[in-house]
Formats: structure tokens, sequence, C-alpha cells
């Protein structure tokens, strides 16, 4: 059987958007999506406020929607989500998609307004390891996914709940509507049924990640910016997360339990000595000492309620009126305090000190 490919690419802002276009044909996207079908540009909002690292970047954006349509695909649409958190119209325009969307006509659907999609119950074939349970009265899942192809855009960044969070982390805000919060506990097991069920809805799957700005720390919104120029790409979620997890200084199997439960159950490869790495292969043994760490948030909320003793109280937290309180909690101390007070800082001084900052503000 043939290893998987992940391409990993250095690149700089003179040449980003052709190296996506590299990066997707050495990593063989034509053989991986059905170019006759409509593909799904899944982006990552993980803020709406455009700080470095967090979300798909413009670039990631063109370079996806040149890379398609290079192998013939021009049937090209971007489905956006919301948390309770992220505002979707918000974030599209700070974070500069929608000058790539006017420019290339892409139509922008929400998995959110009804007039777009519809949420069905769907009964995957695969058996699951959380979300049967967690939703008994049924997974909901979007209808116009279905039959359709997807093409992730994550960021290479750390992740609070799972140390390191890419493309498979990326189908999250795409297949589950915003009760999806109350997958938290068993999040590494969640992914890994999201992935299940996207094998079994998409003729393709593929996903480019952006590393040229990557985010180390607390992610995915408290981080800190380190420039790296990289950008990968690959047909196998659980290789490509395994290779930017290891990049960041993490091991695959041992660190990411996501990637192993994956492995194991055969949806990708998540041992590196068992995927093919073409284009720079000097660049895919680098590995850059991130840290998770926590912030404010996730010390005192997150932690404790999804994986502490507040576990138990759940059903009480989230699913009666206290859940505003949570919702209302986040929001000030993201947009009211982390964004003002730092976020917007490091944002300002990376626009004007790094060369990605400066090609962002060229879109």
């Amino acid at each position: 059987m043939a290893k998987p490919k992940v391409a990993v690419i250095r690149t700089k802002p003179e040449t980003v958007v052709e190296d996506y276009v590299r990066a997707m044909k050495l990593a063989e996207i034509d053989q991986h999506i059905d170019v006759s079908k409509t593909t799904i540009l899944k982006d990552n909002i993980s803020w709406h406020f455009p700080f470095p690292g967090a979300n798909t970047t413009p670039w990631q954006m063109e370079g996806s929607i040149l890379g398609l349509q290079a192998v013939g695909n021009n049937d090209i649409v971007c489905v956006q989500n919301e948390t309770v958190v992220t505002r979707a119209h918000k974030g599209e325009k700070l974070n500069k998609y929608d000058v790539v969307f006017d420019k290339y006509k892409i139509p922008v659907l929400y998995n959110f307004l009804q007039k777009d999609m519809k949420w069905i119950k769907y009964e995957p074939k695969a058996k699951m390891k959380a979300l049967d349970w967690i939703f008994p009265r049924g997974i909901m899942i979007p209808d116009y996914f279905f039959g359709k192809n997807i093409l992730h855009q994550p960021t290479m960044k750390c992740h609070i709940y799972t140390t390191t969070t890419g493309a498979m982390k990326n189908a999250f805000g795409g297949l589950l509507n915003k009760s999806r919060f109350m997958t938290h506990s068993q999040i590494h097991e969640t992914l890994v049924d999201l992935l299940h069920i996207q094998k079994e809805i998409h003729p393709g799957i593929f996903a480019v990640m952006d590393g040229t700005t990557a985010g180390n720390g607390p992610g995915p919104r408290t981080m800190i910016p380190v420039e790296k120029n990289l950008i990968l790409a690959s047909a196998d979620q659980v290789a490509i997360d395994a290779v930017s997890g290891s990049m960041m200084g993490f091991n695959p199997m041992d660190d990411l339990k996501y990637v192993r439960l994956a492995h194991e159950e055969g949806l990708g490869v998540g041992r590196l000595e068992e995927i093919e790495i073409v284009g720079d292969e000097d660049a895919a043994k680098e590995s850059w000492g991130f840290h998770v760490g926590a912030n404010f948030a996730a010390k005192y909320g997150g932690h404790p309620l999804w994986f502490g003793h507040g576990r138990h109280f759940q059903k009480v937290f989230f699913e009666t009126p206290l859940v505003f309180v949570f919702i209302l909690a986040s929001y000030v101390y993201h947009d009211m305090l982390v964004w003002p007070f730092k976020g917007n800082k490091i944002f300002e001084a990376w626009k004007k000190e790094s060369q990605w900052g400066r090609l962002f503000e060229g879109y």
C-alpha cells in the first residue's frame, strides 16, 4: 500500500499563492477529489479578529482557489460556521476573505442560516466513539455537505483542548452546530467520529495548512505568533496533522490522542515513518518546541468544566439558561479584555514588523 503524501514547502510572500498551487499538486489533489463535483472551502475562523496564526489567511484562501482551478475544479463555494463567541460575517471581513471571494467570484454560504442549508439527522455507517451518546436524539449535520468535496484550511497552531489543531479539528465547525461545545470532554473521540462521517459523505477530502505565521501557546486564540514560512498540503487528514504536530514539537502517536485514535481506526496514517514527505524533507524534520500552556479562561473555566469535577454538572451548566453566563464570560474575556489590551497590539506590531503582516495589509 502506497504511503500517503504530505507536501511541505518553504515559502515567502512573493510566491506564497503559487506555492499553494504547487503544494496541492505535489500532494496529488487531482487524484483525491472529484473535479466534477462542487468543492467546499472550509476556512478556519478561530476568532473573528485577525490575530496572527489563529485563522485561515487570505493567501491560503487564494492559493486554495487557484489550486482547485488548476486541476479543473471550478465549482467552488465557501461554507462558514459560527461558534457561540465567533461571528462569521465579521471574521470574513476582518480577515480579508471577502476581498478574495470578490476577486474570484466565490459564493459564501453559512451553515447556521436555514436559507443556505438545513440540519438533518444522520446515522453513520461506522461505529461512533462518542457522538451517538453525546447527542442521543440524533447526530445532526448539514444537508448541503452530502456529495461535495471538502477542502480544509487550518493553520499550524496549538490548542488548549487537543494540544494541536489542524485538518481533523477543522471539520468540527462545519459538521456540528453550535451545540458542539458539548463534545469537549470527548473531543479526541469526536474528531475521529467526524472523520468517519466525512469519509461517508464526501467524494473527496483535502487539506492545506498555513504555517507562514504559526501559533505557539494556549490556542486557538491567545497565542504567541511565530513566523515559520511554511505551508503543508495532503489528502490524508491524519497524516498532515501528524506531520504538523511533529514540526511543532509533539510526538503524534503519544501526544496527540486524536491522531493515534484515527490511525488505529484506519482513517489515515499517524506514524511519521509511514508518511511520504514531498517538497522540503528537511523542513518536515524540524521541531520547534512549542508548548500549549493555559490562559486564564482555560485554567479557571474550560479545563475544570470539561475535564475536572465540573464535567459531572455539564447538563446543568450547558443545557439550561446558565449556558449564557459562560458565553458572556468568554465574550468579555476574549473580545473586551484580551483583544483590546493585548491581541490588537500584537496584530498591529505583526503588520508593521512581519513580512506576512505587510502582505496581509496589501490585500
